[in-house]
């Protein structure tokens, strides 16, 4: 059996019926950065990063910079420059030695992802995390997006951030529009940060406060699902290519298993809505052909 995988992801894979298929999958994880994937991450101008909040809250942030703002640092830790800035709900999660983190760094252009889980550490730089899961996954449910380049960095009083407890109009309309979406999970052991995507509505609105969406067929080792199986705290972060604006939520989640498939409802207990939250502006995306049809009266 391999040692992979937490308690979570090993039920739901025994009950989703793939736990060869993952055994197989799962000897991918390494804990170390290989060239590949050191060459991979220093291309990248953003990286998501899941963590917990001093109060326990888990969120999905967004750190962003030049190529190599993020680089590996020898074979086990990743180097990152800057940090969260105060604005934001992760600005005081990575304060000491040992803070569970999950991150992806997701390139739209190429329509590749690594995902690097472990513990970080403030540093002069910004944050050091040392690696225990490396790995990258396949190309599926990613949309392409090219990199129109970098607005300017807000100044401290740009883009107020607003906070609230359930969704406005104008926040409802970037959830039900997006194709892409990160959310990061917890369990006693770790944080995991994962991609989810689809064409645009596959995020149902079932109120200002409750969100659901398909678990599309992925790669069978069901990280994110195994975190909600043992724990259900969950981040999730949505971004407006064009402007720059984040939406993160913070809440529960919990998966639905039916005839028909498996699906994620999530209820959102804080939200965080920061304007030009993010320097990077994309193209308008092309879509993957993988993304699977809505249901009619979804389209």
């Amino acid at each position: 059996m391999t040692t992979a995988y937490r308690a979570g992801s090993l039920a739901v894979q025994d009950r989703v019926g793939v736990r060869d298929l993952a055994e197989h999958v799962g000897r991918s994880i390494g804990p170390g950065i290989r060239p590949v994937a050191a060459a991979f991450l220093e291309q990248q101008p953003m990286l998501v990063l899941g963590a917990a909040d001093p109060a326990g809250r888990v969120w999905a942030g967004l750190l962003t910079g030049r190529p190599g703002f993020a680089r590996a640092v020898g074979p086990h830790a990743v180097s990152v420059a800057g940090g969260f800035p105060a604005r934001d709900p992760l600005a005081g999660a990575v304060t000491a030695d040992g803070t569970p983190v999950g991150t992806i760094a997701l390139d739209p252009r190429t329509r590749r992802r690594m995902r690097l889980n472990g513990t970080a550490r403030p540093s002069a730089r910004g944050i050091v995390i040392a690696a225990e899961q490396v790995f990258s996954n396949c190309p599926k449910y990613l949309q392409k997006r090219e990199l129109h380049g970098f607005a300017e960095e807000p100044g401290p009083r740009a883009g107020a951030v607003r906070y609230g407890t359930a969704l406005t109009t104008g926040q409802r309309r970037l959830v039900r529009t997006a194709d892409t979406f990160f959310i990061a999970t917890a369990a006693a052991d770790g944080v995991d940060a994962s991609h989810r995507g689809g064409n645009p509505g596959f995020v149902e609105l079932v109120s200002p406060t409750e969100l659901s969406w398909p678990d599309y067929p992925g790669n069978a080792m069901f990280l994110t699902l195994g975190n909600l199986e043992s724990d259900g705290r969950a981040g999730l972060l949505f971004l407006d290519w064009r402007t720059g604006t984040t939406l993160q939520l913070s809440g529960f989640a919990h998966t639905e298993f039916g005839p028909e498939g498996r699906a994620v409802r999530f209820r959102l207990d804080t939200v965080v809505e920061t304007p030009g939250g993010s320097p990077l502006r994309w193209s308008a995306p092309e879509y993957s052909p993988a993304n699977p049809p809505l249901p009619k009266g979804r389209r």
